[in-house]
């Protein structure tokens, strides 16, 4: 059965290969009867081995579905909490896929020519870089493994971890290695050389600005990686492909996400759905219904998106206390294709839609990723996920610079302002940014300070508002160092207090928040005080506050690295926990 998608590749391939189930893979040799010499024999053999490498890129649901501090569910993370423990096993410390990539590596050449085989070991080695990037995220310092271990090397397998400097330009050696290795071709479904710079410029940019940031670490090159992430970023805007999906500024943001097939002048990677393929995720489910945390936007994210003319909401007077039809009346049009605001209508739908209170626990329902009407039902939406895109892209690019100094406003004009000019925005001026650093982020990033200040607030700004639902928050706020912000208290929509409200200004009420005895034969959403909803100062009113009872906690003396199972560290007694995690 032929099929347009290398999603669909499973471990059957690799099953063929070694004999063995993934977890296996860590401690054993493949199987005697399906030798290196058997089966790497033609350039096929070698594109349906690579093709169980896309397996480890994230789903639908790693995607779209964020709930840090963009997006409030009815239930808060344990990342949020301070309820992480010490897993017992698990928790990210796996080395399976590892394991299959250098299987590959260590076999790859036998017999087919390195001029034909060398973009298959590039793949690989993407794959590699991706893995260990990962790693390093979670953990910090990771063991180094480039070839297959043997079950009876102990040396290997007790081996202590390898200090961060080490695996990261290890991991550059791999990136870069795939980049003059891979072809020039354009695709959403195949790893590239688009796809290896832009996953260099994402990689470099985590670890410049982690060790720019975290100084207890004592990092030595951060300027370094923003240098070499600036450059591949660069490469890609001046000489790739792509560019920014526009149609009208009220639209072309949206359709970049709910379009079914990738849109590929922007899209450099896509997990692809098909409905004819039964392959499906469940973003408009989601969205939808109370099943899955009522995801909606969070108030601080919604007063981040400037006015239309490019001025500051939050200078504003009163903005704090602004109901919903005037807060998000000439705002960037960004946000109203990210959540429903009046006038909103379904694609496929006819009558405009209000935000559902039952789908949303801040009333700033999301809107971004959701298709036709058709796909409502359970797991059935078919609309790519992108995975990377030169929206991050120019983001990356503006901000390595911002945080170099060597950022111009002809930097900004060729990235992050063709970002504005896709919604109609007017453009960021650097000399303005800089000149009057804006307050309202300015306390959000304490850690800004440098003679960019004013910029790099923005460039935040806007990376968070382009970004957002495509889960990057989580890792942005770790390589800033600003994990204090998600102990903030969650905050939707702005009320007066019990009574009737208007969401859309057409005469008509559409919310009701009650006391006492629920109201009868009413046609509004009916939201009890206390329950249903909770007001800031309660029947005085005030913004709507999200799981006020729950204690957010986020120790910065251990939370910005994940702790090591116990279960390996019995096994390794070479292995150290991460501070903190003791």
């Amino acid at each position: 059965m032929k099929k347009n998608t290398i999603y669909l590749f499973t471990c059957l391939c690799l099953l063929a290969v070694a004999g063995c189930t993934k977890d296996e893979f860590l401690d054993k040799q493949p199987e005697a009867d399906v030798s290196p010499d058997a089966f790497f024999k033609t350039e096929n053999d070698l594109l349906l081995y690579t093709n169980s490498f896309y397996n480890t890129l994230p789903g639908a649901e790693a995607v779209y579905a964020e709930n840090i501090d963009n997006i409030v569910t009815t239930s808060l993370s344990e990342q949020l909490t301070g309820r992480r423990v010490t897993p017992v096993t698990g928790g990210g410390w796996s080395w399976g896929n590892l394991r299959n990539i250098n299987y590959f590596l260590e076999n790859y050449a036998r017999h087919v020519p390195y001029s034909t085989s060398r973009k298959y070991a590039a793949i690989a080695r993407f794959f590699r870089a991706y893995f260990y990037y990962d790693k390093v995220k979670t953990f910090g310092d990771v063991p180094w493994y480039a070839n297959v271990i043997k079950e009876d090397d102990q040396a290997a397998l007790t081996k202590p971890r390898d200090p961060r400097t080490l695996v990261m330009d290890s991991v550059l050696a791999d990136i870069n290695y795939a980049i003059a290795n891979l072809g020039n071709e354009q695709s959403v479904e195949r790893i590239t050389k688009w796809t290896a710079l832009a996953l260099k410029a994402r990689l470099c940019l985590f670890e410049g600005t982690f060790r720019k940031y975290h100084t207890e670490f004592n990092l030595p090159d951060h300027q370094r990686f923003l240098t070499e992430g600036a450059q591949a970023a660069e490469e890609l805007i001046s000489s790739g492909p792509y560019g920014v999906y526009t149609s009208t500024p009220d639209k072309a943001y949206g359709e970049l996400f709910s379009s079914l097939r990738a849109k590929p002048n922007e899209i450099i990677l896509a997990r692809r759905f098909s409905d004819a393929l039964q392959i499906w995720h469940n973003v408009n489910y989601y969205t939808l219904t109370s099943s899955y945390g009522r995801p909606g936007l969070e108030k601080q994210l919604v007063e981040s998106y400037l006015m239309k003319d490019g001025s500051r909401f939050t200078d504003i007077p009163g903005y704090q206390s602004m109901q919903f039809f005037e807060e998000v009346q000439n705002r960037d049009p960004r946000l109203s294709q990210t959540i429903r605001t009046p006038g909103y209508t379904r694609i496929g739908g006819a009558a405009p839609q209000l935000p559902q209170f039952g789908a949303s626990t801040t009333g700033y329902q999301l809107i971004k990723f959701v298709g036709d009407v058709k796909y409502d039902v359970f797991n059935r939406s078919e609309n790519d996920m992108p995975l990377f895109r030169m929206g991050e892209v120019y983001l990356n690019f503006a901000e390595a610079k911002a945080e170099l100094g060597t950022l111009t406003q002809a930097d900004l004009d060729k990235s992050l302002n063709k970002l504005r000019e896709r919604v109609g925005m007017p453009h960021l001026v650097m000399a303005t940014a800089n000149a009057s650093p804006d307050p309202f982020l300015a306390g959000q990033y304490l850690n800004v300070s440098a003679t960019n200040k004013g910029v790099i607030l923005e460039i935040r700004r806007e990376r968070r508002i382009e970004l957002v639902m495509e889960s990057f928050r989580w890792d942005d706020l770790m390589r800033w160092k600003e994990g204090k912000l998600l102990t903030r208290q969650f905050r939707g929509m702005y009320f007066t207090g019990p009574g009737q409200f208007d969401l859309d200004r057409n005469g008509t009420p559409d919310v009701q928040i009650y006391t006492g005895t629920k109201p009868g034969g009413s046609s509004v959403q009916l939201l009890k005080l206390g329950s249903d909803v909770s007001l800031a100062n309660g029947e005085a009113g005030g913004t709507v506050v999200v799981n006020p009872q729950i204690k957010k906690v986020f120790d910065e003396n251990k939370d910005y690295l994940a702790p090591l199972p116990i279960q390996d560290l019995q096994l390794n007694p070479n292995l150290k926990q991460n501070p903190g995690w003791n």
